[in-house]
Protein backbone atom coordinates (compact mmCIF):
# COMPACT_ATOMS: atom_id res chain seq x y z
CA UNK A 1 0.00 0.00 0.00
CA UNK A 2 2.00 3.12 -0.91
CA UNK A 3 1.40 6.18 1.33
CA UNK A 4 1.28 9.56 -0.02
CA UNK A 5 3.23 12.73 1.34
CA UNK A 6 -0.05 14.55 3.16
CA UNK A 7 -0.76 10.94 4.58
CA UNK A 8 2.82 10.80 6.05
CA UNK A 9 2.96 14.19 7.49
CA UNK A 10 -0.14 13.95 8.78
CA UNK A 11 0.46 10.76 10.91
CA UNK A 12 3.80 11.49 12.27
CA UNK A 13 1.95 14.98 12.96
CA UNK A 14 -0.67 13.35 14.65
CA UNK A 15 1.61 10.30 16.35
CA UNK A 16 3.72 12.66 18.04
CA UNK A 17 0.81 14.76 19.23
CA UNK A 18 0.86 12.03 22.28
CA UNK A 19 3.88 12.81 23.72
CA UNK A 20 3.04 16.38 23.54
CA UNK A 21 0.58 16.55 25.09
CA UNK A 22 0.64 19.05 28.12
CA UNK A 23 -1.55 21.11 30.14
CA UNK A 24 -3.93 23.80 28.93
CA UNK A 25 -3.49 27.35 28.59
CA UNK A 26 -6.60 29.73 28.68
CA UNK A 27 -6.70 32.73 26.51
CA UNK A 28 -9.72 34.06 28.78
CA UNK A 29 -10.09 37.92 30.12
CA UNK A 30 -7.27 41.15 29.36
CA UNK A 31 -4.35 38.44 29.09
CA UNK A 32 -2.53 38.29 25.81
CA UNK A 33 -1.73 34.62 25.31
CA UNK A 34 0.88 34.30 22.41
CA UNK A 35 0.04 30.77 21.14
CA UNK A 36 2.06 27.64 21.62
CA UNK A 37 5.33 27.24 19.80
CA UNK A 38 4.28 24.14 17.15
CA UNK A 39 1.02 23.58 17.38
CA UNK A 40 -0.69 21.03 14.95
CA UNK A 41 -1.87 22.73 11.82
CA UNK A 42 -4.11 21.90 8.72
CA UNK A 43 -3.45 23.49 5.02
CA UNK A 44 -6.81 24.15 3.03
CA UNK A 45 -5.56 23.47 -0.70
CA UNK A 46 -8.48 25.21 -2.38
CA UNK A 47 -7.36 24.30 -5.49
CA UNK A 48 -7.59 20.56 -4.78
CA UNK A 49 -11.15 20.86 -2.94
CA UNK A 50 -13.49 18.73 -5.63
CA UNK A 51 -16.98 19.79 -3.47
CA UNK A 52 -17.29 16.13 -2.72
CA UNK A 53 -18.40 16.60 0.96
CA UNK A 54 -16.35 13.97 2.14
CA UNK A 55 -15.00 15.93 5.31
CA UNK A 56 -18.62 16.61 6.00
CA UNK A 57 -19.28 12.89 6.33
CA UNK A 58 -16.76 11.95 8.59
CA UNK A 59 -17.19 15.13 10.43
CA UNK A 60 -20.75 14.23 11.35
CA UNK A 61 -19.58 10.53 12.89
CA UNK A 62 -16.64 11.39 14.27
CA UNK A 63 -18.49 13.75 16.12
CA UNK A 64 -21.89 11.46 16.03
CA UNK A 65 -23.90 14.43 15.14
CA UNK A 66 -27.11 14.15 13.81
CA UNK A 67 -27.77 13.25 10.48
CA UNK A 68 -29.05 15.73 8.26
CA UNK A 69 -32.15 15.86 6.20
CA UNK A 70 -30.22 15.94 3.21
CA UNK A 71 -28.14 13.17 2.35
CA UNK A 72 -24.16 14.10 2.27
CA UNK A 73 -24.09 12.38 -1.46
CA UNK A 74 -26.33 15.47 -2.80
CA UNK A 75 -24.24 17.81 -4.00
CA UNK A 76 -27.40 20.36 -4.58
CA UNK A 77 -26.67 21.25 -1.40
CA UNK A 78 -23.28 23.45 -3.05
CA UNK A 79 -25.68 25.73 -4.81
CA UNK A 80 -26.99 27.76 -1.56
CA UNK A 81 -24.78 29.30 0.87
CA UNK A 82 -24.57 27.45 4.02
CA UNK A 83 -23.26 28.29 7.72
CA UNK A 84 -22.30 25.53 10.37
CA UNK A 85 -24.70 25.01 12.87
CA UNK A 86 -24.96 23.34 16.42
CA UNK A 87 -25.37 20.39 14.49
CA UNK A 88 -22.95 21.30 11.27
CA UNK A 89 -19.21 21.50 12.46
CA UNK A 90 -18.04 22.03 8.72
CA UNK A 91 -19.51 22.70 5.43
CA UNK A 92 -18.39 23.03 1.83
CA UNK A 93 -19.52 26.06 -0.08
CA UNK A 94 -19.42 26.70 -3.82
CA UNK A 95 -18.29 29.81 -5.01
CA UNK A 96 -17.02 31.22 -8.38
CA UNK A 97 -13.83 31.65 -9.24
CA UNK A 98 -11.93 34.44 -11.56
CA UNK A 99 -13.10 33.27 -14.35
CA UNK A 100 -16.11 31.64 -14.14
CA UNK A 101 -15.29 28.39 -13.07
CA UNK A 102 -16.60 26.98 -9.37
CA UNK A 103 -14.33 26.88 -6.61
CA UNK A 104 -14.92 25.14 -3.23
CA UNK A 105 -14.02 26.25 0.23
CA UNK A 106 -14.70 24.39 3.21
CA UNK A 107 -15.30 25.93 6.41
CA UNK A 108 -14.77 25.18 10.38
CA UNK A 109 -13.39 26.85 13.52
CA UNK A 110 -10.10 28.03 12.87
CA UNK A 111 -8.75 27.85 15.71
CA UNK A 112 -6.78 30.95 16.40
CA UNK A 113 -3.68 31.19 18.08
CA UNK A 114 -5.27 33.99 19.90
CA UNK A 115 -8.89 33.11 19.71
CA UNK A 116 -10.92 35.87 20.16
CA UNK A 117 -13.74 33.36 21.93
CA UNK A 118 -11.67 32.94 24.59
CA UNK A 119 -10.50 36.43 24.60
CA UNK A 120 -14.32 37.34 25.07
CA UNK A 121 -15.33 34.49 27.42
CA UNK A 122 -14.44 35.50 31.33
CA UNK A 123 -15.10 32.10 32.89
CA UNK A 124 -12.68 30.50 30.46
CA UNK A 125 -15.04 29.01 28.83
CA UNK A 126 -12.73 27.83 26.02
CA UNK A 127 -9.26 27.00 25.85
CA UNK A 128 -6.41 27.30 23.67
CA UNK A 129 -4.60 23.65 24.17
CA UNK A 130 -1.00 23.13 23.31
CA UNK A 131 -2.14 20.56 19.99
CA UNK A 132 -3.77 23.59 18.40
CA UNK A 133 -7.28 23.57 18.86
CA UNK A 134 -10.02 25.68 20.71
CA UNK A 135 -12.26 23.54 23.52
CA UNK A 136 -15.33 24.07 25.08
CA UNK A 137 -15.95 23.60 28.80
CA UNK A 138 -20.01 23.43 28.90
CA UNK A 139 -19.71 23.07 33.01
CA UNK A 140 -18.51 26.42 33.17
CA UNK A 141 -20.19 28.29 30.36
CA UNK A 142 -22.66 30.84 31.73
CA UNK A 143 -24.71 30.93 28.07
CA UNK A 144 -23.69 34.94 27.47
CA UNK A 145 -22.68 33.75 23.94
CA UNK A 146 -20.57 36.80 24.00
CA UNK A 147 -18.16 34.17 22.36
CA UNK A 148 -20.55 34.38 19.29
CA UNK A 149 -20.19 38.07 18.68
CA UNK A 150 -16.35 38.43 19.53
CA UNK A 151 -15.53 35.83 16.51
CA UNK A 152 -14.37 37.52 13.46
CA UNK A 153 -15.43 34.35 11.61
CA UNK A 154 -19.01 33.53 13.06
CA UNK A 155 -18.25 30.13 13.84
CA UNK A 156 -19.63 29.80 17.26
CA UNK A 157 -22.94 28.68 17.49
CA UNK A 158 -26.09 27.71 20.35
CA UNK A 159 -28.14 25.26 20.85
CA UNK A 160 -31.79 27.08 20.75
CA UNK A 161 -33.92 23.59 20.82
CA UNK A 162 -32.32 22.68 23.69
CA UNK A 163 -33.85 24.70 26.52
CA UNK A 164 -32.31 22.70 29.77
CA UNK A 165 -29.16 22.52 28.96
CA UNK A 166 -28.10 24.73 25.52
CA UNK A 167 -24.18 24.82 24.68
CA UNK A 168 -22.19 27.11 22.12
CA UNK A 169 -20.96 24.42 19.62
CA UNK A 170 -18.27 24.43 16.73
CA UNK A 171 -15.63 22.51 15.76
CA UNK A 172 -13.34 21.07 17.98
CA UNK A 173 -10.12 20.28 15.56
CA UNK A 174 -11.09 16.76 16.78
CA UNK A 175 -9.30 17.21 19.68
CA UNK A 176 -9.77 13.68 21.63
CA UNK A 177 -8.32 12.10 17.92
CA UNK A 178 -5.70 14.37 18.20
CA UNK A 179 -4.66 13.55 21.88
CA UNK A 180 -4.86 9.58 20.58
CA UNK A 181 -2.32 10.51 17.75
CA UNK A 182 -4.86 10.24 15.33
CA UNK A 183 -5.85 12.41 12.19
CA UNK A 184 -9.29 15.02 12.20
CA UNK A 185 -11.83 13.34 10.60
CA UNK A 186 -12.17 15.19 7.68
CA UNK A 187 -8.60 15.56 7.29
CA UNK A 188 -8.37 11.30 7.03
CA UNK A 189 -11.14 11.45 4.87
CA UNK A 190 -10.38 13.95 2.31
CA UNK A 191 -9.70 12.06 -0.93
CA UNK A 192 -7.57 14.66 -3.31
CA UNK A 193 -5.37 15.68 -0.43
CA UNK A 194 -6.77 19.31 -0.06
CA UNK A 195 -6.06 19.06 3.81
CA UNK A 196 -2.75 18.74 5.29
CA UNK A 197 -2.17 18.09 9.08
CA UNK A 198 1.25 18.58 10.68
CA UNK A 199 3.01 20.53 13.06
CA UNK A 200 2.30 24.50 11.77
CA UNK A 201 5.76 25.23 10.87
CA UNK A 202 6.37 21.91 8.12
CA UNK A 203 2.56 23.04 6.84
CA UNK A 204 3.14 26.45 6.28
CA UNK A 205 6.38 25.29 4.48
CA UNK A 206 4.48 23.10 2.27
CA UNK A 207 2.24 25.96 1.46
CA UNK A 208 5.26 28.12 0.52
CA UNK A 209 7.01 25.01 -1.39
CA UNK A 210 3.66 25.13 -3.95
CA UNK A 211 3.26 28.37 -4.29
CA UNK A 212 7.08 29.02 -4.88
CA UNK A 213 6.68 26.04 -7.50
CA UNK A 214 3.48 27.02 -9.13
CA UNK A 215 4.14 30.84 -9.02
CA UNK A 216 1.25 31.45 -11.34
CA UNK A 217 -1.38 29.03 -9.46
CA UNK A 218 -2.12 30.72 -6.08
CA UNK A 219 -2.98 33.91 -4.50
CA UNK A 220 1.16 35.11 -3.07
CA UNK A 221 -0.60 34.98 0.23
CA UNK A 222 -1.39 32.35 3.05
CA UNK A 223 -4.61 32.57 4.52
CA UNK A 224 -4.60 32.38 8.65
CA UNK A 225 -1.01 32.97 8.89
CA UNK A 226 -1.18 36.27 10.39
CA UNK A 227 -4.86 37.37 10.46
CA UNK A 228 -5.61 38.30 13.81
CA UNK A 229 -2.42 37.40 14.69
CA UNK A 230 -2.58 34.29 13.03
CA UNK A 231 -4.77 30.50 13.13
CA UNK A 232 -4.59 26.82 13.03
CA UNK A 233 -6.09 26.56 9.95
CA UNK A 234 -4.42 27.74 6.50
CA UNK A 235 -5.77 28.81 3.17
CA UNK A 236 -4.40 28.88 -0.37
CA UNK A 237 -6.14 29.54 -3.23
CA UNK A 238 -6.36 30.45 -6.88
CA UNK A 239 -9.03 32.79 -6.27
CA UNK A 240 -8.95 36.08 -4.23
CA UNK A 241 -9.68 35.07 -0.35
CA UNK A 242 -12.68 37.86 -0.36
CA UNK A 243 -14.08 35.54 -3.47
CA UNK A 244 -14.36 32.55 -1.08
CA UNK A 245 -15.76 33.90 1.49
CA UNK A 246 -12.87 34.88 3.78
CA UNK A 247 -12.20 38.39 4.80
CA UNK A 248 -9.63 40.57 4.06
CA UNK A 249 -10.07 43.59 6.76
CA UNK A 250 -9.38 41.71 9.93
CA UNK A 251 -5.89 42.78 9.99
CA UNK A 252 -2.74 40.87 12.19
CA UNK A 253 -3.60 41.92 15.92
CA UNK A 254 -4.57 39.43 18.10
CA UNK A 255 -7.88 39.65 19.01
CA UNK A 256 -6.73 40.35 22.98
CA UNK A 257 -4.92 43.07 22.14
CA UNK A 258 -8.08 44.25 20.83
CA UNK A 259 -10.21 43.45 24.08
CA UNK A 260 -7.68 43.48 27.07
CA UNK A 261 -8.96 47.65 27.46
CA UNK A 262 -12.65 46.60 27.66
CA UNK A 263 -12.61 43.41 29.16
CA UNK A 264 -10.54 44.40 32.52
CA UNK A 265 -13.32 45.23 34.18
CA UNK A 266 -15.39 42.19 34.55
CA UNK A 267 -19.29 43.82 35.64
CA UNK A 268 -18.53 45.85 32.19
CA UNK A 269 -19.02 42.35 30.59
CA UNK A 270 -21.53 41.30 33.60
CA UNK A 271 -23.88 44.07 32.87
CA UNK A 272 -23.97 42.75 29.26
CA UNK A 273 -25.87 40.02 29.93
CA UNK A 274 -29.32 41.33 30.27
CA UNK A 275 -28.81 43.04 26.58
CA UNK A 276 -27.59 40.11 24.97
CA UNK A 277 -29.51 37.93 26.43
CA UNK A 278 -32.58 39.71 25.86
CA UNK A 279 -31.64 39.91 22.19
CA UNK A 280 -31.54 35.98 22.37
CA UNK A 281 -34.39 36.02 23.72
CA UNK A 282 -36.14 37.51 20.93
CA UNK A 283 -33.93 35.41 18.55
CA UNK A 284 -35.07 32.48 19.76
CA UNK A 285 -39.07 33.42 19.94
CA UNK A 286 -38.66 34.63 15.92
CA UNK A 287 -37.71 31.53 15.19
CA UNK A 288 -40.59 29.44 15.90
CA UNK A 289 -42.74 32.56 14.24
CA UNK A 290 -41.66 32.75 11.02
CA UNK A 291 -40.32 30.94 8.13
CA UNK A 292 -36.76 30.20 7.41
CA UNK A 293 -35.64 32.48 5.38
CA UNK A 294 -37.39 35.14 7.57
CA UNK A 295 -36.16 33.44 10.94
CA UNK A 296 -32.32 34.08 9.50
CA UNK A 297 -33.28 37.65 8.20
CA UNK A 298 -34.65 38.41 12.11
CA UNK A 299 -32.13 36.34 13.75
CA UNK A 300 -29.36 38.65 12.12
CA UNK A 301 -31.48 41.88 12.78
CA UNK A 302 -31.96 40.93 16.53
CA UNK A 303 -27.86 39.57 16.98
CA UNK A 304 -26.91 43.46 15.60
CA UNK A 305 -29.33 44.78 17.72
CA UNK A 306 -27.75 43.08 20.16
CA UNK A 307 -24.49 43.83 19.43
CA UNK A 308 -25.52 47.64 19.13
CA UNK A 309 -26.97 47.71 23.01
CA UNK A 310 -23.83 45.59 23.91
CA UNK A 311 -21.55 48.21 22.91
CA UNK A 312 -23.41 51.38 24.06
CA UNK A 313 -23.88 49.57 27.37
CA UNK A 314 -20.39 48.89 27.60
CA UNK A 315 -19.37 52.71 26.09
CA UNK A 316 -21.59 54.31 28.29
CA UNK A 317 -20.14 52.44 31.55
CA UNK A 318 -16.38 52.87 30.47
CA UNK A 319 -17.23 56.84 30.30
CA UNK A 320 -18.55 56.45 33.80
CA UNK A 321 -15.51 54.86 34.99
CA UNK A 322 -13.51 57.64 33.05
CA UNK A 323 -15.85 60.30 34.73
CA UNK A 324 -14.71 58.28 38.61
CA UNK A 325 -11.43 58.25 37.85
CA UNK A 326 -11.24 61.82 37.14
CA UNK A 327 -12.92 62.76 39.83
CA UNK A 328 -10.66 61.00 42.27
CA UNK A 329 -7.32 62.62 40.52
CA UNK A 330 -8.96 66.12 41.14
CA UNK A 331 -10.11 65.39 44.64
CA UNK A 332 -6.43 64.18 45.16
CA UNK A 333 -4.91 67.79 43.50
CA UNK A 334 -7.35 69.75 46.09
CA UNK A 335 -5.99 67.94 49.10
CA UNK A 336 -2.45 68.25 48.02
CA UNK A 337 -2.86 71.66 47.68
CA UNK A 338 -4.66 72.36 50.86
CA UNK A 339 -2.05 70.49 52.66
CA UNK A 340 0.82 72.76 50.77
CA UNK A 341 -1.03 75.50 51.76
CA UNK A 342 -1.56 74.69 55.24
CA UNK A 343 2.52 73.53 55.59
CA UNK A 344 3.82 76.85 54.00
CA UNK A 345 1.71 79.00 57.01
CA UNK A 346 3.06 76.91 59.41
CA UNK A 347 5.96 77.65 57.94
CA UNK A 348 6.01 81.23 57.88
CA UNK A 349 4.57 81.54 61.50
CA UNK A 350 5.68 78.75 63.78
CA UNK A 351 4.44 80.04 67.10
CA UNK A 352 0.84 80.11 65.42
CA UNK A 353 1.51 76.64 64.69
CA UNK A 354 2.68 75.40 68.22
CA UNK A 355 -0.41 77.27 69.33
CA UNK A 356 -2.70 75.62 67.02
Amino acid sequence: MTISRRKFLGWIGAASVGAAVAPHAHAAGNTHFTGHADNRAVLVDVTRCIGCRKCETACNQVNELPKPDVSFDDLTVLENFRRTDADTYTVVNQYSGSNGAPVYRKMQCFHCREPACASACFVKAFTKSNLGSVTYDASVCVGCRYCMIACPFEIPTYEYDEVLTPRVQKCTFCHPRMEKGLLPGCVEACPTEALTFGPRQAVLNIARSRMDREPGKYIPHIYGENEMGGASWLFISNAPFEKIGLREDLGVTPAPELTKGALQAVPIVTGLWPVLLTGIYHIAKRRDEVGEQEKQAAMAAALAQAQADAKAEMDATIKMMNKQKEKEIENKIQQALKEAKEAQLAQADPEDGKDA
